[in-house]
């Protein structure tokens, strides 16, 4: 619950960047001040490391760069909600996927039905660009990677898979930011608020998620950030503004349940 919340109001500050260095830039910045800020925190280069451990922390941090970029490039176009909504395809499938009884199927379409509620159904079709569609189903793929090899070094490598993967997805997407966005990345002026939005953003969100894979099985960890939408709401109400309807707190409801049921059926496995 932490890193939902400090994920949601770090990205809807993050949108205030986009003026000025557009979505890559603004994801290079948040990426190079998160892994910054981990690095300083939990020193990684105290352990010892070898060139075997490259290709399962690169499984973890390609993905990770790749799900921030395209996400970040369906916010120009999409609306909050939905992109996040799109996005959550990845996560829901690796709930389907590691689902062994019937029950989680349950939870799982309670999950799908409350984020269809936040679907722009009626009058906004103007706001469904495809592109953006487009990129928020591709950051849903890399987030389902991102779940799957997450919990494989989580358990290899603890909080120090965290940092490592950050630096590695800065390799990615960096390149991608200073052709983009250029010498305004260099801006004194910008890199107060992205140092924020780094670290409300990703230092701290990474680092609680990685914890969390540590002790969740991996749909249980999957559906329960299915809250991310009804946090997402809230984030949008304090800080934008942003008014809830009736059809918004339904499918936080549904949403919210779907993420109690899992979790509690998992609580009671063997």
């Amino acid at each position: 619950m932490g890193s939902l919340v400090s994920l949601c109001v770090g990205t809807s500050f993050a949108k205030s960047l986009f003026p000025f260095v557009g979505a890559e830039g603004t994801t290079t910045l948040r990426l190079v001040f998160s892994t910054a800020l981990l690095m300083l925190f939990l020193r990684p280069w105290r352990r010892t490391w070898a060139w075997a451990d490259l290709l399962p922390l690169a499984l973890y941090g390609v993905p990770m760069g790749v799900m921030n970029l395209l996400f970040y490039c369906a916010l120009q176009t999409i609306p909050f909600g939905l992109a996040v909504a799109i996005e959550f395809t990845g996560p829901l499938a690796v709930a389907l996927w590691t689902s062994r009884k019937p029950l989680d199927y349950v939870w799982v379409m309670l999950a799908i039905a409350g984020l269809g509620l936040f679907l722009p159904w009626q009058g906004s079709n103007d706001a469904l660009d495809p592109i953006g569609m487009g990129f928020a189903l591709g950051a849903g793929c890399c987030w389902a990677l991102y779940i799957v090899f997450g919990q494989r070094v989580a358990s290899r490598y603890g909080a120090m898979a965290t940092p490592m993967g950050m630096l590695i997805a800065t390799l990615v997407v960096a390149p991608v930011g200073l052709t983009v966005a250029g010498g305004a990345l260099f801006d004194g002026h910008l890199l107060l608020t992205a140092l924020v939005v780094a670290l409300v953003s990703s230092a701290v969100p990474y680092s609680l998620e990685m914890y969390a894979l540590q002790h969740l099985p991996k749909h249980t960890f999957s559906v329960l950030l299915s809250l991310e939408p009804a946090v997402g709401a809230m984030a949008g109400w304090l800080v934008l503004s942003e008014q809830l309807s009736a059809q918004q707190l339904l499918a936080m409801g549904l949403i919210m349940a779907a993420s109690i049921g899992c979790a509690y059926n998992a609580k009671r496995r063997p």
